[in-house]
């Protein structure tokens, strides 16, 4: 069997494909004393939007600045997607320019990833790449969506074309080896030349099926280093050459593998954080693609609340393709007509509403505060389960999040004030959870256009329990907000762009209310210090 590292050009997710040199000299080194049978760079293509580094398009003359030790010197992979040469009309020509002959090129090995879809259109290349010199290869994608017959049916129809290796993806990490042995099976059904598999760790298993698919017939295996890879990684280089040492001809060093790791990618993996997790398993077992997670993990605004939404979310609604706008969309939880019974103005009209957020300055500031409260007299909404203020002097809490209610159920129920939520578009769990809670009813809608109040629900361009209380004030004909605990987050951190965004939108309304904020805070709020109310 044969071994295929392909660390820079899937692990280049994660960092734009912006490998330190020295990083890729000392991959090389360790790759060769591995003794690995092939060592795909990176990508090539013709693309070329915003940065990236050097192994997103891995030219010749790129490659050819490289130290490439002698063991590796024919054994240099590259990959290309199926979408730059899927047009008939271009193919031939695009390939002209991404490729020249293999007699003037570092590369031996170039493999076309492709989605089922495009599987036909994209087989005449491999025509061309061969007369060029090339071994070829296939990645198929998502193949466990396809029923066994037309992996078969997709199978037979390579056999028509020169391809050194047909390779199936395990594209969303959620197949178990039995479901592995019958694609397998499937595969060599249809297919007579050499079988290949790229496997994901989504549930952990991608190294136990990399294993068992050598056993059923599998000669070709993709790993990375540490798994390094899109969303939770692939097969680990370091595991699974020891895991297949008995079906390699060669064993090869490891010593320079691990100091590698030690040096470069242990400190990666700390920074960017791929690698199996409950979200990767969870969405591996319901087939949700792993690029969502990706996303969420490295964006300060959702945390696990918003993860585990989003996943449900995307559980019904196609998370099998990642679109940045669907995850986009997903985090805003409502998307059905808004529905409610309670009309603030009954309880807001013509008050002063304190909003109490979860920052450390409530906390800090918590005497003043209270003294606040019993001085001027507000209309007190406290932000989910926020408890650092005397349970007496808050009026009400609100919260939209249904994950977050459903983890806060049990203190709702045991915190005495009434619960101002969207309560009638919550999921049944939710509502079922909290029917033992007095709730306040304010529906909510989700639009891009801007803040809009209603007698009994708002609608808004995010679903942030914050843009929500400024709905709640504003349809309830409240005459000012002051807010208390917003401390806020850096200026480079999405979360305080998101808040500063939701601001300008809000006042943007024609009947927003006027702001203040009596805590610091790093929002465009204007401050009065909640010590200067005292006399």
């Amino acid at each position: 069997m044969l071994l295929l590292d392909c660390t820079l050009r899937d692990g280049g997710y994660y960092n734009n494909w912006d490998f330190d040199p020295d990083l890729i000299q000392e991959y090389l080194q360790a790759m060769d004393s591995l003794q690995v049978d092939f060592v795909e760079i990176g990508f090539r293509s013709l693309k070329n939007e915003g940065f990236k580094g050097g192994v997103a398009y891995s030219t010749d003359s790129f490659l050819n600045n490289l130290h490439i030790p002698k063991y590796l010197t024919d054994k240099i992979g590259v990959m290309i997607n199926g979408s730059e040469i899927a047009d008939s009309k271009t193919q031939i020509f695009n390939l002209t320019k991404l490729f020249s002959h293999k007699d003037k090129s570092p590369v031996t090995l170039v493999r076309i990833a492709c989605h089922i879809h495009e599987f036909n259109n994209c087989l005449p290349a491999a025509k061309w790449l061969k007369q060029q010199g090339y071994l070829v290869g296939f990645n198929l994608m998502q193949v466990a969506d396809q029923s066994l017959e037309e992996i078969t049916h997709l199978a037979q129809t390579a056999n028509d074309y020169p391809i050194d290796v047909l390779y199936f993806a395990d594209s969303l990490g959620s197949l178990n080896p039995n479901q592995l042995k019958d694609i397998v099976i499937a595969f060599k059904t249809g297919w007579k030349g050499a079988l290949g598999i790229h496997t994901h760790d989504n549930i952990g298993l991608a190294v136990t099926n990399s294993v068992q698919a050598v056993k059923y017939g599998v000669t070709w295996v993709d790993s990375t280093v540490t798994g390094m890879g899109r969303g939770p990684g692939n097969a680990q280089t370091e595991y699974t050459t020891l895991a297949l040492s008995e079906y390699r001809q060669s064993q090869g060093n490891s010593i320079k593998l691990l100091e590698l790791i030690r040096k470069y990618f242990k400190p990666m993996k700390d920074a960017y954080g791929w690698g199996i997790n409950p979200f990767y398993y969870l969405a591996g077992q319901i087939g949700i693609h792993p690029t969502y997670i990706q996303e969420m993990l490295q964006d300060q605004r959702f945390n696990e609340e918003d993860i585990l939404a989003v996943i449900d979310f995307l559980k019904t609604n196609g998370g099998k393709k990642f679109n940045v706008n669907k995850l986009k969309s997903a985090r805003h939880f409502y998307s059905v007509k808004p529905n409610g019974n309670w009309e603030p103005c009954t309880l807001l009209k013509d008050k002063k509403v304190l909003v109490i957020g979860s920052g450390p300055g409530v906390k800090k500031y918590k005497t003043a505060i209270e003294d606040f409260i019993l001085q001027t007299k507000p209309y007190v909404i406290a932000l989910n389960t926020q408890s650092n203020i005397k349970q007496n002097l808050i009026d009400a809490r609100a919260a939209c999040h249904p994950v977050r209610m459903l983890a806060d159920y049990e203190d709702h129920l045991k915190l005495p004030q009434p619960l101002i939520a969207p309560f009638s578009m919550l999921p049944e769990v939710v509502k079922k959870s909290l029917k033992d809670k007095e709730i306040l009813d304010f529906g909510i809608a989700m639009n891009n256009q801007g803040f809009k109040f209603h007698q009994n629900y708002c609608e808004l361009t995010s679903s942030l329990v914050f843009a929500y209380v400024l709905a709640v004030a504003s349809s309830g004909l409240a005459n000012q907000i002051i807010l208390a605990g917003f401390d806020g987050f850096n200026s480079e951190d999405l979360r305080k762009k998101e808040m500063d965004q939701i601001l300008k939108t809000y006042r943007e309304h024609p009947d927003a209310l006027t702001l203040k904020s009596i805590t610091p805070t790093s929002y465009e709020i204007s401050v009065q210090s909640v010590f200067g109310f005292k006399h």
